[in-house]
């Protein structure tokens, strides 16, 4: 949508425009979602009964926010999604360095602009995506970045030090009727805290001496971990007490939220490679890589003073649909589905995203991840069969029947193995894979494996295969 026409001050008030600050806008706008039952943050998943209803209580309420959770929580993604909540386009007085509402201008340029040129003044439309800034909080942070600096430039063009327009303004003023986001706020050195204070409680800028009054009109919100967060010397206290609500973020809860976050986050290709091979997560493999996660964020060997973050998950999801691609254009089959056999891959996508609790040898993290990764299989098999209805596909290994199976078997010999073993088309017909080769060939090893892992077949590995029998 188009800005709107209107380029003067005049045909601004002519219009019957009304300056409201960024917390009221949110407030309405937020009350007309509600009214329309549509979602506070679009795209959001897993917050809808926790995290969410806070946080339209403090924008409700006109409160500052922080988000306190662990990495891979959607802190960020929460932040830059309240822009959402305002207006789509806000009108400013043209070339101020504060987005200066024009009927209440607060920059010493636009305060003059207004006064020599009255309804003449030019205006500026200013869309809701420029109106949001967000700084990562590090110990080098300095007043310049945050609140402003003198800048030389303008005293060697001749200006007076004691003349308010040498002052370059810092990210938060620029942020002036926006949202400002600041990540790690504990992280933020003590001085710069006092800093952000003064601006958030008292509109008061000091700068190299200088001491100027500006009414910013910022939403301001922070996020942190708890553990910092809450570590005494860590924030000054009243700092912590200028933030009006104080909202817990939380990871996914069930596999299923987990999985519906891997699917929507997951990176996409729309290369040759990808439109000639179709590659897909059959549910029982994506169920194990949800489990993973949630494994490993109450397993006693992972940090959990860290987290495991949902990044885990999305990056062990690409990971497998990677390797079975590489495997379909390895064999020239045009469907791909990964498989059991595919597992040790998510080592290298799991192992930087996680601390252990103690340290050990080198292969220590692989073990752990090795173990998870078990776990996550047998419970996922689980909750798909019972043991008792398997029975007639082991008497056929009794028999004397054996699998082989591997990351680069074709597909067509797991189809032919389904064939020499009736009963095991029985049993993927329980996993909704349909009739693709990739599909069975996924299923075929998940079956395998699960009876491996709940000791009623053996498993061998052999060059580039596995085979299993009694």
């Amino acid at each position: 949508m188009n800005p709107p026409s209107i380029t003067t001050l005049g045909q601004l008030r002519g219009a019957g425009y009304r300056s409201r600050s960024v917390k009221e806008e949110m407030r309405a706008n937020l009350l007309e979602r509600i009214r329309d039952g549509a979602p506070l943050l679009p795209g959001i998943l897993g917050y809808d009964e926790s995290v969410l209803p806070q946080i339209e209580n403090a924008i409700l309420a006109g409160q500052d926010l922080i988000l306190l959770g662990e990495r891979g929580q959607a802190k960020s993604r929460i932040a830059r999604a309240l822009v959402g909540l305002l207006d789509e386009w806000m009108p400013a007085v043209a070339g101020a360095e504060l987005n200066d509402d024009p009927l209440r201008p607060i920059s010493p340029y636009a305060r003059a602009l207004v006064a020599e040129r009255g309804d003449d003044t030019p205006i500026a439309w200013i869309h809701r995506d420029e109106r949001y800034s967000e700084k990562l909080a590090t110990p080098d942070i300095s007043i310049a970045d945050l609140i402003g600096e003198v800048d030389p430039v303008k005293v060697a063009e001749g200006r007076y030090l004691s003349d308010e327009l040498t002052i370059h303004y810092g990210m938060l003023p620029r942020t002036n009727r926006g949202i400002f986001a600041l990540n790690e706020l504990p992280d933020l050195a003590e001085r710069i805290q006092v800093g952000l204070l003064n601006v958030m409680e008292e509109r008061d800028v000091q700068i190299r001496g200088y001491r100027i009054r500006l009414d910013l009109d910022v939403f301001v919100v922070a996020s942190a971990n708890p553990e910092d967060y809450t570590s005494r010397g860590r924030i000054i206290t009243p700092l912590k007490d200028r933030f009006g609500a104080q909202v817990r973020t939380h990871y996914p809860e069930d596999t299923a939220t987990e999985i519906a976050i891997a699917n929507a986050e997951g990176r996409a290709f729309g290369d040759d490679a990808s439109r000639s091979v179709n590659v897909y997560l059959p549910p029982f493999m994506s169920e194990i890589v949800a489990e993973l996660s949630q494994l490993a964020r109450r397993s006693s060997e992972v940090s959990q003073r860290s987290g495991v973050s949902v990044r885990v998950t999305i990056a062990n999801h690409e990971t497998l649909l990677a390797t079975a691609l590489k495997r379909a254009v390895r064999l020239g089959e045009t469907t791909a589905a990964p498989r059991i056999s595919d597992l040790p891959a998510l080592v290298a996508s799991t192992a930087g995203k996680i601390e252990l609790e103690t340290l050990g040898d080198e292969t220590r993290e692989d073990r752990v991840i090795d173990k998870l990764v078990q776990r996550a299989v047998v419970n996922v098999f689980n909750r798909h069969f019972s043991l008792s209805e398997l029975v007639p596909l082991l008497e056929r290994f009794d028999t004397g029947s054996a699998a082989e199976v591997g990351e680069l078997v074709p597909s067509a010999r797991h189809e032919q193995l389904v064939g020499e073993i009736p009963e095991l088309q029985r049993a993927i017909g329980r996993l909704e894979v349909g009739e693709s080769p990739a599909g069975v060939a996924s299923a075929v090893e998940f079956i395998l494996e699960g009876l491996h892992l709940n000791r009623r077949l053996n498993k061998e590995r052999r060059a580039g295969t596995i085979r299993y029998a009694r």
